[in-house]
């Protein structure tokens, strides 16, 4: 399986924009996601000063932008993503990219929102002295521990040896007084403690603007930065983009996920390199391709030929959709053991079933009206992450 990544914020760098701005059609579509967004993107990706694109209210949207912009001139179209993609997954504000890549939302949707977002984050970290800081090495229990005793989050926890706390300047300096043992810090350059607390109000502010947003269930596995379990329909992912912005990124599990997917491919989008550089210590065995400039496109289109799907040469994106097991568990039907038929009507947000973890219960609900075209699981049948559970037909489609 093929996953296409976007990386977050702190992957910029002044002028990154240059080259890919003389594609075909990149321009174009950048001045567009410019209007959603609220947001000069070619100035500030071509002149702006690395203290300029450093502002959160730049970064998100100016990074949201250069993945969708990379993934047009990788796939074609982003609507050819799900024909040769696999499973997608961003890295905090990637979200809002990874959104698109996999169905969820329009890519004017997503620029719109990320500008709130940016704007949202940058006010919140105004309100007080804040900051980030990454913890490299040391033993996990032992970091995290160092981090709780200090009042700080773990707002990153990346994969092997890299977890970032966030919190006050004076919870950070305590952290530098007495780090973890066999661990090295390093402050990160942002402005304020992002995926804590200190962001509820920019949580607000987003929850505000995500409100009558049209989503659709995803066409292919779209994995959270929650808990790196698969959304279950687009209702699913809007809210978890609305409560990660004051949430951990759980990145590390978004890539335990990927391998129990069977991933065998990563592509990372513009501006690539940080994430592909986490998957070569957490899934050496999956070929990587990093964009980084359009000289980089010819290595990702190879990994397309060897690892997407083998009909993506017919270059139409499924009308029916599947709603995938956010985790591993056993898949349980309605409490009269009974789920509605092949053939049934169903309304948005109609429970069809559950999947039982351990003491969690994730309800498996579509977020449109849609006719059930078949079963692909049976009442108590153990299911994986991302596993396929029920294919549909959206209402408005032809079956």
């Amino acid at each position: 399986m093929l996953v296409i990544v976007a990386p977050g914020q702190g992957a910029q760098t002044p002028g990154f924009y240059h080259p890919w701005l003389e594609l075909p059609g990149f321009a174009e579509s950048v001045a567009a996601w410019s209007d959603d967004a609220k947001c000069d993107l070619i100035r500030y990706g071509t002149t702006a000063s690395k203290e300029e694109i450093t502002d959160t209210a730049v970064a998100q949207p100016l990074l949201v932008a250069s993945a969708l912009g990379a993934a047009q001139a990788l796939f074609g179209s982003l609507a050819q993503v799900p024909t040769v993609a696999g499973s997608t997954a961003g890295h905090s504000v990637g979200e809002l990219a990874a959104g698109v890549l996999g169905g969820v939302l329009s890519a004017s949707d997503a620029m719109r929102l990320v500008g709130v977002r940016g704007r949202a984050m940058a006010e919140a970290a105004a309100v007080a002295d804040t900051g980030m800081t990454a913890v490299l090495g040391g033993s996990q229990p032992e970091v995290l521990a160092a981090i709780e005793a200090c009042g700080l989050q773990p707002a990153n926890v990346n994969g092997t040896g890299q977890i970032v706390a966030a919190g006050t300047r004076a919870q950070l300096d305590a952290l530098a007084q007495d780090p973890p043992p066999d661990a090295k810090l390093r402050p990160l350059s942002v402005a304020g403690a992002f995926h804590t607390p200190h962001m509820a109000p920019a949580m607000a502010a987003l929850r505000d603007a995500a409100v009558g947003v049209p989503v659709a269930g995803p066409a292919i596995v779209v994995l959270s930065n929650r808990d790196g379990h698969a959304v279950t329909s687009g209702a699913d992912w809007l809210e978890r983009i609305v409560t990660q912005v004051s949430a951990p990124v759980r990145w590390d599990a978004c890539m335990k996920t990927m391998d129990s997917l069977g991933v065998s491919a990563l592509i990372e989008l513009a501006p690539g390199g940080t994430l592909t550089a986490l998957a070569r210590r957490d899934m050496p065995g999956v070929a990587r391709a990093a964009l980084k400039t359009p000289d980089d496109l010819a290595g990702a289109q190879a990994l397309l030929a060897d690892h997407g799907k083998a009909d993506h040469e017919s270059g139409q994106v499924p009308e029916w959709r599947l709603l995938v097991s956010p985790c591993a568990g056993t898949f349980r039907a309605m409490s009269d053991g009974n789920s509605p038929a092949p053939g049934a009507s169903i309304a948005a947000g109609t429970e069809l079933g559950h999947v039982e973890a351990r003491k969690d219960r994730h309800a498996i609900t579509p977020a449109f009206a849609a006719t059930i075209i078949e079963w692909l699981v049976e009442d108590g049948d153990p299911v994986d992450v991302g596993q396929p559970l029920v294919r549909l037909q959206p209402d408005g489609t032809p079956l």
